[in-house]
C-alpha cells in the first residue's frame, strides 16, 4: 500500500495547463478560435459537430488525439463554450457522417448534428 501512494500521489498533485493556455504556435490548426474565427479557417467539405458531453480540457484533448490519428484530418477544433467540433479535413479527404459519429460516440460523446461547410 505504501509503494501505491507513493506512486500515486504525485501523479494525482499533477496540474497540466489548461487546453486554451498552451503553446500551439506550432501547431494553428489545433488552437482554440472564437465561433467566428473558425468559421473564417473551415474549408468547404470541413465538418461542424455538435457534440454533447464535452465539459472540459481533457475532453479536447482526447478528441484531438483520436482525430489527429486519422490520415483525412489535418486539424480539429474544439470549442468547449458552443460544444461545436470543427474538424478540418486534407485536400481531397473527408470522412463520412456515419465514420464520424462512430469515433465521436466511441470516445464517449453524443453527436447532436453534423454540418458541413459549404
Amino acid at each position: 500500500m505504501k509503494i501505491l501512494t507513493l506512486f500515486i500521489l504525485p501523479l494525482l498533485a499533477f496540474s497540466p495547463p489548461a487546453f486554451a493556455e498552451m503553446d500551439h504556435s506550432n501547431h494553428p490548426e489545433m488552437k482554440v478560435e472564437s465561433g467566428s474565427e473558425v468559421e473564417s479557417l473551415a474549408k468547404a467539405g470541413d465538418a461542424q459537430v455538435s457534440v454533447n458531453g464535452l465539459v472540459c480540457d481533457f475532453c479536447a484533448r482526447a478528441l484531438e488525439k483520436t482525430f489527429s490519428k486519422k490520415d483525412e484530418v489535418s486539424g480539429i477544433d474544439v470549442n468547449l463554450e458552443t460544444k461545436i467540433v470543427t474538424i478540418y479535413f486534407n485536400d481531397e479527404k473527408t470522412l463520412n457522417d456515419e465514420a464520424l459519429t462512430q469515433i465521436i460516440t466511441d470516445s464517449g460523446y453524443n453527436v447532436e448534428s453534423i454540418q458541413r461547410v459549404e
